[in-house]
């Protein structure tokens, strides 16, 4: 297989050369064999569930107290697999995911030792999770180093997947390209995720020329768009500050049938919000309307709208819009956006009618700690003695003294 060349400048334009294969999988296995099992007592693995929901929520909840431990959980479960002779390569293409969603491409290489161990050959997947793995801990030396032995590899040569890995974790533009060429040079054309990847590369690059050029050849390549890659074309156009092809976008996403969700409504509001267009963010709230959208995306614009008009102490344009969002059936879900109200109220000494706003949202909402100590704080410093203690009984009723 030839490989273009530009893939590898990547790797010499760093400082130290590449691992050696073999040294790094005995070093990992010296690793794992210099850690004691007597660290997990605590832990009754025999009790465990098998499911990749709960190995995924255990290991990432572990990890972050004690890293062994999590490691070390993961460990029992390739001892486990091994015992019961799994031959599923999806299994332990997966047990690697985990471990580097714990950031230990040591332990997923052992994983990958101890499968060639017990006579399961792995397959360009293993691989591929492997890499993954790699760049999830910053280890682009040894990325580029199992993608040497991919490529050397009569059983598990690189597939399109790979290629895709390196293009999704390449920050630089130009090496994103240079992955490109080299899929096509293996054979391989671009799919729909790697369009995602190289248009989320772009914006992130803030390189929009770029991010255009990408969408409209896939456009014309005939492949459809999904939401996620939507998602970051749209996030490009926020970012070039142009409400007109912001509208534009938008009215082509929703005129397409598309529904807007939660990110795509953060983008919206963040824009408008940084050039104090509130008007402009009504107007957008109407073609959602429209459209009978639906969702997290159209909660996020009514909170992003209320939010806006109390950083601008609009409280009559503030009830307004609560009444209006209210009366969809819709509620706060984020604290700071309840406390931006509050704090407006008491920028405007409007006390009654903040006391009139709690009442409102306390049947939909649930006030969280911050907001009580909020509310403590701003009357103790107007000297609202009476409404303070009003509020540390709600405290008290909400368990929270």
């Amino acid at each position: 297989m030839v490989i273009d060349c530009r893939v590898f400048s990547v790797v010499k334009r760093i400082s130290r050369p590449l691992l050696l294969p073999q040294r790094y999988l005995s070093s990992a296995h010296r690793a794992h064999e210099s850690v004691s099992y007597s660290t997990t007592d605590s832990i009754d693995t025999s009790r465990l569930q098998s499911t990749e929901i709960f190995w995924d929520d255990i290991a990432t909840s572990l990890h972050s107290w004690s890293p062994n431990k999590a490691k070390l959980v993961l460990e029992r479960k390739l001892d486990r697999m091994l015992r019961e002779n799994q031959r599923d390569h999806d299994q332990y293409s997966k047990l690697i995911s985990l471990c580097g969603k714990i950031r230990m491409p040591s332990l997923g290489m052992h994983v990958l030792s101890s499968m060639e161990a017990h006579g399961i050959n792995p397959t360009s997947s293993v691989f591929n999770s492997l890499i993954e793995a790699c760049f999830s801990s910053g280890d682009m030396i040894t990325a580029f180093s199992l993608f040497e032995i991919m490529v050397n590899s009569e059983i598990y040569k690189p597939d399109s997947e790979t290629y895709d890995t390196f293009i999704s974790n390449l920050v630089n533009v130009e090496a994103m390209q240079a992955w490109v060429m080299a899929k096509k040079a293996a054979g391989f054309s671009e799919n729909l995720r790697t369009y995602e990847y190289l248009i989320s590369g772009c914006v992130k690059a803030k390189d929009f020329d770029s991010a255009d050029r990408y969408y409209e050849e896939m456009i014309s390549s005939g492949i459809m768009p999904d939401i996620l890659l939507l998602e970051k074309v749209l996030e490009g156009i926020c970012k070039r500050k142009s409400l007109s092809r912001v509208k534009e976008f938008l009215r082509i996403l929703l005129d397409d049938g598309w529904e807007i969700t939660g990110n795509m409504a953060d983008n919206l509001v963040g824009l408008c919000s940084q050039l104090g267009k509130v008007e402009e963010m009504e107007e957008i709230l109407g073609m959602l309307e429209e459209s009978n959208q639906v969702g997290e995306g159209l909660l996020r614009v009514h909170t992003g709208i209320i939010r806006m008009y109390a950083m601008l102490d609009r409280l009559d344009d503030v009830e307004y819009a609560v009444g209006r969002m209210l009366a969809l059936g819709m509620s706060f879900k984020c604290p700071d956006d309840v406390e931006k109200i509050i704090c407006s109220y008491f920028r405007k000494e409007a006390y009654d009618r903040l006391d009139l706003f709690l009442e409102h949202i306390k049947g939909s909402y649930m006030f969280e700690r911050s907001t009580y100590d909020l509310l403590v704080a701003g009357y103790r410093r107007v000297g609202l003695m009476e409404k303070v203690d009003l509020v540390i009984k709600d405290m008290q009723f909400a368990g929270f003294l």
